[in-house]
């Protein structure tokens, strides 16, 4: 039986993969990725259980983005479950932009985000890692920047007990069946397969 309790309020955060193209004028559209994906098989699944589910990933955020934000797209929303996938722009705004996140600030500003929806909500989270392919080729260098802050999300969500979507083992496996541009052509975005291959995931964390 899934652990989302019936009229429960489900929100996702995070960045463009969590956004995918979501309308930010209608706060009730989900976008095209997993998200959509995942609400949708759940809806599908336990429709006497009327589960709402909200979106407020916007594209380009890091960790300090959802910080500022968090009050307004997070604890004024009164969600039971929030679910965070956050981490990969922290790591690819120090190769294109030369400005890094360290991972001391990375999970100190995860940390918060923690802290700030336990002290506020009786909402349980679900952590989903961020993951990368080598595609490019360049996105290998990536890798010292991303493990440390997987590891941190781990630590975390370890800590609080939270669910755990682990995202960048799951990737790395579908890439032994199918070439890692397939899963997600630029190595970050997945592709519509990519976005079912996470939504599985999190709904599998759910037990759904």
């Amino acid at each position: 039986m899934t652990k989302i309790e019936d009229g429960a309020v489900v929100l996702f955060q995070g960045d463009s993969i969590t956004d995918c193209g979501r309308n930010r004028e209608t706060g009730a559209d989900l976008g095209r990725g997993y998200a959509l994906i995942a609400s949708a098989l759940f809806a599908s699944k336990y429709p006497g259980k009327q589960v709402q589910f909200i979106n407020r990933g916007i594209s380009g955020n890091r960790v300090k983005d959802l910080q500022q934000r968090w009050q307004e797209d997070c604890l004024d929303l009164n969600p039971t479950w929030v679910s965070i996938y956050i981490g990969i722009n922290d790591t690819w705004r120090r190769y294109d932009r030369n400005d890094p996140t360290s991972v001391e600030a990375f999970a100190a500003g995860y940390r918060d985000l923690i802290v700030r929806t336990k002290e506020t909500l009786d909402a349980k989270l679900i952590l989903v890692e961020p993951f990368v392919l080598p595609v490019p080729e360049d996105r290998k260098r990536w890798r010292e920047d991303l493990d440390p802050k997987i590891n941190a999300v781990r630590e975390l969500a370890r800590e609080f007990e939270t669910l755990y979507v682990p995202l960048d083992g799951l990737f790395a496996a579908a890439s032994t069946k199918a070439p890692s541009a397939y899963w997600a052509p630029d190595g970050v975005h997945p592709s519509p397969a990519g976005h079912a291959l996470i939504a599985n995931a999190w709904l599998e964390a759910v037990q759904a």
